[in-house]
């Protein structure tokens, strides 16, 4: 691995965990208030699961982007891949802003329906470009789609 791959992955981890670190900003002061005083799906998962989970999906994200980056000869599959990526990941900053800090359970429902659709937009473009960098996003989708239903939830029933 060349000086520029590992540039390319060092600020691949970067993006992907600094936008992880600025929603936990957001989060981690209302889990203990707000988010406890809500009624929940019973399906729901501890607070303690969703850094853990989190931290590992912002790694994949981060290798997947890296991969689809790291492509070369460069092409219109791998542009494609890489664009829908960052529409997914800006999406994915803005979800915990508006449940979290501004505790608007719909607009946040909205956004992560929207999430749901972009990741697989991502990994149909990425799979085109680069098959591993599609699966590696596969866990966060099925992630995505179980807080999908944790928004519902929350939204029908508060």
């Amino acid at each position: 691995m060349g000086l520029k791959s590992i540039a390319r992955l060092a600020l691949s981890l970067l993006l992907c965990l600094g936008v992880g670190i600025l929603a936990s900003l957001v989060t981690r002061p209302e889990i203990a208030t707000w988010y406890a005083a809500l009624v929940k799906p019973p399906w729901t998962s501890p607070p303690l699961a969703f850094p853990i989970v989190w931290s590992v999906l912002y790694v994949l994200m981060a290798v997947s982007l890296w991969r689809l980056w790291n492509l070369e000869p460069r092409s219109a599959a791998r542009s494609r891949a890489i664009f829908w990526f960052m529409v997914q990941l800006a999406l994915n900053g803005l979800w915990s802003p508006v449940f979290f800090g501004w505790h608007n359970t719909k607009a946040a429902l909205a956004i992560i329906i929207g999430l749901l659709i972009a990741i697989v937009l991502t990994m149909l473009a990425a799979s085109r470009a680069e098959r591993l960098a599609a699966w590696l996003l596969a866990p966060y989708l099925v992630w995505v789609a179980y807080a999908t239903t944790i928004n519902i939830g929350v939204v029908a029933m508060n």
